[in-house]
């Protein structure tokens, strides 16, 4: 664990470093603002969505920008807390390698990761891909701004955008000598502390950036099995750049970061349990009572557990990379080379209880990419274009293992069972996992506007991609170190002996058409057609056993690619003389062969695997509103109304209320949902039903009001800021369960505080500030228990930050 007072200091000497670089010179920067603010003034807003910088009102696409005031203020440090500003995106993490960012409720699959698939909400950081989902949990870095491009983006971005692109740009390398420093405290032991420093190192030709991040809070969850509080954030940052101005058209940019993580984290507590159609002496209560274990809790809001495997959620991320821009004739040519790495080393309780069922359930990996983008792009009266080629060179290592523990003999087996009271049986059994994924893509597209006149700008777009992946998954099971080839032990256990080596390669074609108008010098008017897709991928955390047989479903190695087709509806407008913004669109998404992560409900399995929906719907409206009516009031609301379901799904796994009994055949009939000791069906047909993860409605909404004064005969102004954020019930569970719909919720956050001189910013905050009981996510335990676990959101926090800029 990285001690607080390190944290501070590795931040401190950048701080020193900013006052050494310009110790006379005080740089001005603009006094924090709402996202509201930025997006009043959205017709000075650059961004880079079509790879050029242009301004967000002429860009014909559903995009919003935070800027960096607004993640500042409102807390918002890394991507799983841009939900709370934007209700399109929806973020999921049971731990940092299962996190999955989502845009309009399509992207990652929603369960555990699997390291064979694509993501489907790209992540970009100063024009660098990263496919890892775990970078979404570390703090943002110096950031100036954050895109955030809604639907399909498979023509410029790729094939890991079927959902849409998140794009983070940082502060660039200043000739002007600047430094920043902000520390924040709170409740709960928190301590974040941010600096970057940037100038000349050679005058109009070498600049240099700097920045640091460490951010630390206790954990909100008491474990009574350890005396420790769990669920804790302990991360820290480095990030240089060096702009180099080779010649008076070329310019170099060489970066390089650094991310570590090492908190005791993750647990999901006990949340509830719920009948399944598992014999009754079989489920939690009678397992838990048969073993004389009672949960310390059964209130998730006491936030208390007892889990009693090691916790441990360290990982490390970095890499560099150089970017060159180059004028070229008539255009700019682009080049991004990369590479980045990832390791991560977790320990889990993956049976969620204090018992000792499963001792370890862990899946230390590595992950090294590389990759390498052209692209040239040219601007004229007539047309605009962008050409490019992008390679992606991507291999993962994964040792994991699963122990049983001496309680999994009588948690496990029937009661029948002759070895179900002998806790030395299933003591000790292990699964060894050793897992290899290699994957190369390689693709060429482009984009180009043709202006058909001055208002009617026609934008079709094509990229070819080539995709290869290969993997190979070896399970073996010892005891004691002894291998274990008894069938009957290796049932009753649920860790079969495996070895399989999928393989997939396939060529896609993406493209999309985008019609736009202006109306008016304000008003915009857009249509897109998209054709999308998401790479096929393997199954690499092993596959289902066939029910009967015990054999492996090796039909499951492989799924199929995801196929998108997007149609959207546009309108982007500012009024009152441009002191507000009103954009509105609409959308349809048809995907076929939609890539789900399922769970097999038999005793013993731990892990979910990958599987192919037949068709999914997804159709929404979308408003985002700002206004500033005068000049010391800002606000905003976004809303989205989202209707996402499973359009035919006919052999889904089934929810849990559906699971455990004995599997019916021949002309059986499946028994009652939840009933103890009925048959239950194969598989189900869940078509017409919700897809996880998505609340039908989402709102965020709020503003800041400032008021002009002087303090210490010092220029300044008071504010007083406030965002909320709404969104209601949505399903928790792939297939759609009684038991795991989330409640919808209210978040407030209000902040008070002074700025003065554009220099120095102090103010107060309060987040969740009615200190409201939600819940995050839910999941089953594994073997139809009908455990019930979840994850508790953040009570109400509150603290101090200090900000200042020279």
């Amino acid at each position: 664990m990285i001690a607080r007072p390190l944290l501070l200091a590795s931040v401190a000497t950048v701080s020193l470093a900013t006052l050494s670089l310009a110790p006379s010179q005080a740089y001005a920067v603009e006094a924090a603002a709402t996202e509201a603010e930025a997006e009043a003034a959205s017709s000075e807003i650059l961004v880079t969505a079509r790879r050029r910088e242009e301004q967000i009102q002429d860009v014909p696409l559903a995009i919003s920008v935070i800027n960096a005031n607004a993640l500042e203020a409102t807390g918002s440090f890394n991507v799983g807390k841009l939900q709370q500003l934007q209700p399109t995106v929806q973020f999921y993490s049971s731990n940092p390698r299962n996190s999955a960012a989502n845009i309009r409720g399509l992207g990652a699959p929603f369960g555990l990761t699997n390291d064979g698939i694509e993501q489907g909400v790209g992540i970009y950081v100063d024009e660098v891909y990263y496919s890892r989902s775990a970078s979404t949990t570390f703090d943002f870095l110096d950031v100036g701004q954050i895109e955030i491009l809604r639907g399909p983006q498979g023509t410029l971005y790729g094939k890991n955008t079927t959902a849409g692109a998140i794009n983070i740009t940082s502060r660039a390398p200043s000739f002007t000598p600047e430094g920043r420093v902000e520390a924040s405290f709170g409740n709960l032991g928190f301590v974040q502390a941010k600096g970057s420093i940037s100038g000349p190192l050679i005058d109009d030709k070498l600049a240099v950036r700097l920045a640091a991040s460490a951010t630390s809070r206790r954990g909100t969850v008491y474990n009574v099995a350890t005396n420790s509080r769990i669920n804790e954030q302990e991360n820290i940052g480095f990030k240089a750049q060096l702009l180099l101005k080779a010649t008076d058209t070329l310019n170099l940019t060489l970066a390089g970061d650094y991310n570590r993580q090492d908190p005791e984290c993750c647990a999901q507590i006990y949340y509830k349990t719920g009948s399944t159609q598992r014999a009754s002496n079989r489920q939690y209560a009678a397992l838990a009572a048969a073993q004389g274990y009672a949960v310390p809790s059964t209130d998730i809001f006491d936030r208390v557990t007892d889990v009693d495997a090691d916790l441990r959620a360290k990982q490390s991320l970095g890499g560099v990379s150089l970017r060159a821009k180059w004028e070229v004739g008539a255009g700019e040519l682009t080049s991004v080379t990369a590479w980045r790495f990832w390791n991560w080393l977790p320990s889990n309780d993956r049976d969620f209880t204090g018992l000792p069922i499963f001792t370890k359930v862990n899946n230390p990996s590595t992950q090294r990419q590389w990759t390498q983008e052209f692209r040239y792009a040219q601007t004229s009266d007539k047309l605009d274009f962008v050409v490019g080629l992008f390679g992606f060179q991507q291999s993962v290592h994964t040792d994991g293992i699963q122990t049983l523990g001496s309680a999994a003999s009588k948690w496990l087996l029937n009661p029948t069972n002759a070895n179900a009271n002998n806790p030395a049986y299933l003591n000790g059994v292990q699964s060894d996992n050793n897992i290899d994924f290699k994957n190369t893509s390689l693709a060429a597209f482009g984009q180009l506007t043709y202006h058909a006149t001055d208002r009617l700008h026609l934008q079709p777009g094509i990229r070819v991609n080539y995709d290869k992946k290969s993997g190979s998954y070896i399970s073996t099971v010892t005891q004691n170190g002894v291998a274990v080839t008894n069938p009957t032990k290796l049932s009753d256990a649920g860790l079969p002996n495996l070895n399989y080596s999928p393989k997939f390669s396939d060529w896609n074609l993406s493209y999309d058409f985008t019609a736009s108008y202006d109306v008016t010098d304000d008003v915009l008017a857009f249509a897109t057609y998209a054709k999308s897709f998401k790479s096929g991928g393997i199954n690499l955390n092993g596959i289902p056993t066939d029910r009967t047989t015990g054999l492996p479903v090796t039909s499951k190695t492989t799924v199929k690619p995801e196929k998108v087709d997007h149609f959207e509806l546009g309108l982007k407008t500012q009024l009152f003389d441009r002191r507000a913004t009103l954009n509105l669109s609409g959308f349809w998404t048809n995907v076929k062969d939609f890539q789900a992560i399922v769970n097999d409900n038999a005793p013993g399995v731990v892990r979910g695997y990958l599987a192919n929906a037949d068709k999914v719907r997804v159709r929404g409206v979308e408003a985002d509103f700002s206004a500033r009516p005068t000049e010391d009031l800002n606000l905003y609301v976004n809303a989205a109304f989202t209707d996402a379901k499973y359009k035919k799904f006919v052999d889904s796994p089934c929810p849990p209320e559906l699971t455990g009994g004995t599997a019916i055949s021949g002309s059986q009939v499946a028994g009652a949902a939840g009933l103890p000791g009925a048959l239950s069906p194969l598989s189900c047909n869940i078509s017409g039903s919700i897809l996880p993860g998505i609340s039908k409605w989402a709102f965020s909404f709020g503003g800041e009001y400032r008021v002009p004064a002087q303090l210490f005969s010092t220029d300044g102004e008071f504010y007083l800021g406030y965002d909320g954020s709404y969104r209601s019930k949505f399903s928790s569970n792939p297939a759609r369960s009684i038991y795991t719909d989330v409640k919808g919720y209210a978040l407030s956050n209000v902040r008070l505080g002074y700025r003065a001189n554009k220099q120095w910013d102090v103010y107060g905050w309060v987040r969740n500030a009615f200190d409201q009981k939600y819940i995050e996510q839910l999941a089953t335990q594994s073997g139809s228990t009908g455990l019930i676990i979840g994850q508790p959101g953040d009570p109400r926090t509150y603290g101090v930050t200090v900000k200042a800029t020279f």
